[in-house]
C-alpha cells in the first residue's frame, strides 16, 4: 500500500457476525456514513463528496475509499475511524475497512447540491 493510503482496520472489524450470504444494504451503509460530520463543516461527509467508493461483498465485508478535503485536515485520523465504526454497525456487515485515497484530489465540484446550499457555495 502506498504512503498516500491508510488502511483503518482493527480486530473489532472481524467480530463474530455470521455471514448471511448477501451483501449489506447499500442504502443502509450510505445512511450510516451520512451520520458522520467533519467537525469543521456542518455537512455530512457523504454530501461533501468525500466518499469515493463503497464495495459491498456477499460475505458482509465492506471496503470504503474516501478522501479528505485537504491532506493536512485536522480530522485526518478520526474521520476514517468514525466511518469504519458506523458502517460496522450496519446489519449484515462482518468487516469494514476504510482506505484514504488522494487521487483524484477532492474539490468542491464533488459536493452535492444540498451541501452547496447548506454552505452557501453556489
Amino acid at each position: 500500500m502506498s504512503e498516500a493510503m491508510t488502511d483503518i482496520t482493527t480486530s473489532e472489524d472481524t467480530a463474530a457476525v455470521p455471514a448471511t450470504g448477501t451483501a449489506p444494504d447499500q442504502e443502509a451503509v450510505i445512511a450510516a456514513i451520512a451520520t458522520v460530520y467533519d467537525p469543521e463543516i456542518p455537512v455530512n461527509i457523504y454530501e461533501l463528496g468525500l466518499i469515493y467508493a463503497i464495495d459491498l461483498h456477499d460475505d458482509g465485508r465492506i471496503h470504503i475509499e474516501m478522501t479528505l478535503t485537504a491532506p493536512n485536515c485536522p480530522s485526518a485520523q478520526e474521520l476514517p475511524e468514525m466511518v469504519r465504526d458506523v458502517v460496522s454497525h450496519v446489519p449484515g456487515v462482518t468487516q469494514a475497512t476504510v482506505e484514504i485515497v488522494w487521487d483524484p484530489p477532492w474539490d468542491m465540484s464533488r459536493m452535492s447540491d444540498d451541501a452547496r446550499l447548506a454552505l452557501n457555495m453556489f
